[in-house]
């Protein structure tokens, strides 16, 4: 759990409490991996410069969890949210409270396009 405090506003993002579960049409890693990515694509087209640095920073973090669990030959849709959460987790000191709320927001707009939320 990241907890962020911003302009006063107090608010709590619990990227592996969101879901952990997938859409149960697609069958393997590689069909959600290609359904959610073009969300990536549509922040560089209409994004901000803030959105733009989340997607960056979201896309490098979802890549390597795919690539690892490709690697680890795991075919289970469902192992990417946790894995994508616990990588952020991680390295959620590497973001200032603002960019986390924006990584926060796109980790969601990745969940509505799976079919989550």
């Amino acid at each position: 759990m990241t907890t962020l405090n911003q302009v006063g506003i107090l608010a709590t993002f619990q990227f592996g409490c969101i879901m952990t579960t997938t859409n149960p049409s697609f069958t393997n890693l590689d069909a959600l991996v290609d359904h959610v990515e073009p969300v990536f694509d549509e922040v560089v087209v209409e994004g901000s410069d803030d959105e733009l640095f989340a997607s960056g920073y979201l896309r490098g973090h979802f890549d390597l969890v795919a690539a690892q669990l490709a690697l680890n030959n795991e075919q289970d849709p469902a192992a990417l949210w946790p894995a994508l959460s616990a990588a952020i987790e991680q390295a959620s000191h590497e973001l200032t409270p603002a960019d986390q709320v924006h990584v926060a927001n796109l980790y969601k707009q990745l969940q509505r396009r799976a079919g989550l939320a």
